[in-house]
């Protein structure tokens, strides 16, 4: 990993995605994205995209690193078959009735954060730790995404491959590919590390073509 200027991380105030509402398994968890009914200022769309790094925390301790790797859009009104409006219904007249369209997200954890001698740094894998329902989910920053791939020694490290394309669901390959294409862009890496991770995305690609032709 190369020194960076500090002023390369220059970011904004963390932004919040959501919450913790379930998980399907260990390192598998559900996040119920904010919406204008929860804060002022929501999440955008590209906040909580395909292959985003979040940060699971609240205000006693950091819980887990994870990646976005699904999505879905919950309805309770869809299939309703019951009675409906023949028209939208004012907010006038109805101003209690609350919007229960959500966006749930599909987080893959992939490590952790722990402080050392020369600062934070990541734990790639599953983390031993249970998280918490409620507990908040941030988009990661720059500088958080390059301190979660530096080791205790301040080596670079993509120690989560091999679990991303486990437990990374239907789009495990894509998504792994996704992360490798952001991290490289992001020149965060040295060059001889850059060329390192094209190769690797390389051979996935060539892997996944191979794939869907047999």
């Amino acid at each position: 990993m190369v020194n960076q200027p500090m002023d390369l991380f220059s970011q904004p105030p963390r932004c919040r995605v959501g919450k913790v509402v379930k998980s399907n398994s260990h390192c598998d968890y559900v996040v119920q994205v904010d919406d204008a009914q929860d804060v002022v200022t929501p999440p955008s769309p590209e906040d909580c995209g395909f292959g985003q790094f979040v940060s699971f925390d609240n205000d006693r301790r950091h819980w887990a690193v994870g990646l976005v790797y699904n999505s879905q859009l919950f309805n309770p009104l869809f299939l309703n078959n019951g009675p409906r409006l023949s028209s939208e219904p004012d907010p006038l007249f109805t101003p209690d009735l609350v919007q229960e369209t959500r966006t749930l997200l599909g987080i893959v954890l992939v490590g952790s954060f722990a402080e050392g001698d020369q600062g934070r740094y990541g734990i790639h894998g599953i983390p031993r730790v249970v998280v918490p329902a409620n507990t908040a989910v941030y988009k990661m920053t720059d500088e958080e995404i390059y301190q979660f791939h530096r080791n205790g020694e301040g080596k670079s490290q993509f120690s989560y491959y091999s679990h991303l394309l486990r437990s990374g669901g239907l789009f495990a390959a894509q998504l792994a590919l996704q992360v490798l294409t952001d991290l490289v862009d992001s020149h965060l890496f040295s060059e001889v590390e850059e060329k390192a991770l094209q190769v690797l995305g390389k051979e996935l690609s060539w892997k996944n073509t191979l794939g869907a032709i047999r």
